[in-house]
């Protein structure tokens, strides 16, 4: 039964290095079941324990009282420990009734115990996993689609539970129960009942493993196709809006359909397998159950055995078909949970590309300095982002980085911010090299307000708020004000508890970008870095969030990353980025009287506000109700 299983080509092509060894995997879950620090679980396990001997030794009375009560209706009854007054056929089932019910209670209540314990080890190890993808690298995440890995812990986390549950409460019993079984048939019976039942179970389990590892192919494939049309769902239903644009229901239905017509492949096949071993294990059983009977029917004929002793043996083997079922289904349902926890392990296998070095100190900012110093970055060895960029940026001034689309201007934030290490070169705050500092204190001490914008599918006051939890609602309001989003808030139903939708979607792309502004405002770092912050704005409300973000600029060390050269013209240095190297530098004016490469987009971008105008003047002297915007 330890066989490890197969490691699947595709986690090995993901980089996953799985060891699926069952007692490996229970050994990685004990701590979580014996937890060192929690003599509280410890008690609850060992009175689950005693419980299930009661238990067991209760349910192997079960059959003697059936077979003592058939054998006083027959007037052979010999009932050892029992006075004869009370060896009646009424008092015999009273107790039959009794043992049966106490058979229960004692099984019920090691779950209710034990069952602390078991969702215990569920929700210390979910977490450990939760955590541990925030820990992860960003490559990692971009890499992998969300909606799979969501799937990963679900199926991960349901699987802890059955394989801590089955194990404690199925496996141990179930061995316990075999002894005690055998034990019975040797002192009652003779070797021929052990033998029978032993070849039983041993044919029993043998095929049970050998059927169960054929469907764990299949149980994979099914498991594969179903993450596949999950995935597939949400990609879709997170981009809805693109889908309409285009016009693409069929076609994502067409996808939708063709994932779900491979799951359905696979669970008919999956099904059809259990359905397989369920006859086999149900052939096996009867035909150990027949051997057993005919073998007391001869006995009843040479006056060995009684008639009590026939139903004793039946109600003994039938009583032994639910714990082998049990084995049967332990090692099927382990099995199978193996193969659903097998990622969640392997995540926490993996190691996050950036860590902090041991004993590294906390970042202290003192003025907010950011330097680069001949920075070199790829995100593949083949293709190179950042040629030895060097900037300093002063404490409490403005940088701007300018440049055509993927020149790199958004890798030097994700350098900043640490999502990624450069292979040469150093990020410098305050003279302390970024990646010598504590990840937590180097973030906190700076704020973002991106270009994409996704939102937490919560409240608006909650999204801002998530920029300093501790802040008050005063504060949070202000926040709002500044980024001039308050009045939008105070006009909405609900207002502040106002929810904002999956990703912020009940929101405009200027209404999300000002409730990240206002995040940004609350969080009140002393370093800056505006990705394309206004990029989803109209001119009116960008020349409003412009005029809030100089606001609150003022004497912090600000970094923008820009592709509307209108919104830098007033930063103190403005570098264009190109190919990788800083080609130019100065502030606006000077790169202007350059002539260089920030002239001819200054340029270009004047044409193209010039035509937008000149458009937006024909249509509107001609009376049409048309809006066009031409981008560079």
């Amino acid at each position: 039964m330890n066989a490890p299983l197969k490691t699947d080509p595709a986690d090995a092509a993901k980089g996953f290095v799985v060891d699926e060894s069952w007692v490996h995997t229970l050994k990685n879950l004990w701590p979580y079941i014996w937890p060192a620090n929690r003599n509280d679980l410890k008690l609850r396990v060992g009175g689950a324990m005693g419980l299930l001997l009661i238990a067991k030794l209760v349910t192997i009375a079960v059959p003697y009282s059936f077979k003592w009560a058939t054998d006083s209706l027959t007037g052979t009854v010999d009932v050892p420990l029992l006075p004869a007054v009370l060896a009646g056929p009424i008092i015999l089932t009273l107790i039959y009734g009794i043992l049966r019910t106490l058979m229960q209670v004692f099984t019920q209540g090691r779950d209710a115990l034990f069952a602390a314990v078991a969702m215990n080890a569920v929700r210390r190890l979910a977490m450990e996993v939760f955590v541990h993808m925030h820990e992860l690298s960003l490559r990692f995440h971009l890499e992998r689609k969300t909606g799979g890995l969501t799937r990963v812990l679900e199926r991960g986390r349901n699987a802890i539970e059955t394989l801590v549950r089955m194990t404690m409460l199925t496996g141990v019993p179930t061995v316990v129960e075999f002894v005690l079984i055998v034990g019975v048939f040797l002192f009652s019976f003779d070797w021929r009942y052990v033998l029978a039942v032993s070849l039983m179970i041993a044919a029993y389990l043998w095929f049970t493993t050998v059927a169960t590892n054929w469907r764990i192919g299949l149980r994979r494939s099914m498991n594969e196709s179903d993450s596949d049309a999950n995935t597939k769902a949400i990609d879709s239903l997170l981009n809805y809006e693109t889908v309409k644009y285009f016009g693409a229901e069929e076609r994502e239905s067409a996808r939708y359909e063709k994932a779900m017509a491979r799951y359905e492949r696979s669970s008919v096949a999956s099904y059809t397998s259990l359905a397989v071993l369920n006859t086999g294990q149900g052939i096996i059983f009867a035909a150990g159950l027949t051997a057993v009977m005919i073998l007391c029917v001869n006995g009843i004929r040479n006056g060995t055995n009684t008639v009590g002793d026939f139903v004793l043996i039946n109600a003994m083997m039938i009583q032994l078909y639910q714990p082998l079922n049990f084995m049967g289904m332990l090692y099927r349902e382990v099995k199978q949970a193996l193969i659903d926890i097998e990622t969640m392990f392997s995540i926490l296998q993996q190691n996050p590309e950036i860590k902090d070095k041991p004993g590294a100190p906390a970042l202290n900012v003192s003025s907010g300095v950011v330097r680069f110093d001949d920075v070199q970055f790829a995100y593949d060895p083949q293709r190179e982002i950042l040629k030895g960029v060097s900037f300093e940026v002063p404490a409490g001034q403005t940088f701007a980085i300018v440049g055509p689309s993927g020149a790199g201007k958004s890798t030097i934030s994700r350098l900043l911010f640490r999502f990624y290490e450069p292979q040469q070169g150093r990020i410098l705050i305050d003279n302390q090299d970024i990646s010598r500092v504590t990840q937590t204190s180097l973030r906190a001490a700076l704020g973002m307000v991106p270009q994409d914008t996704v939102l937490f599918n919560d409240t608006i006051g909650y999204n801002i708020q998530y920029g300093r939890w501790d802040a008050t609602w005063d504060e949070v309001r202000e926040a709002a004000r500044l980024a001039q989003i308050d009045r939008f808030i105070e006009m909405i139903p609900d207002g502040y508890d106002a929810q904002v939708g999956e990703r912020g979607l009940k929101l405009s792309g200027g209404e999300k970008q000002r409730v990240a502004i206002a995040r940004t405002i609350l969080k009140g770092p002393p370093i800056l870095v505006l990705d394309e912050a206004t990029s989803a704005l109209d001119s009116f409300t960008e020349r409003e969030i412009q005029d809030a973000l100089v606001r609150v600029s003022q004497g912090r060390t600000t970094l923008v990353i820009a592709h509307r050269l209108s919104t830098v013209v007033n930063a103190d240095q403005i570098l264009v980025l190109d190919k990788g190297i800083i080609s130019e530098r100065g502030t606006h004016d000077e790169l202007l009287e350059r002539g260089g490469v920030y002239a001819g987009m200054w340029n270009r971008q004047r044409e193209v506000d010039a035509a937008n105008e000149a458009l937006a003047r024909a249509a509107a002297a001609e009376g049409k109700a048309v809006h066009v915007a031409i981008e560079v």
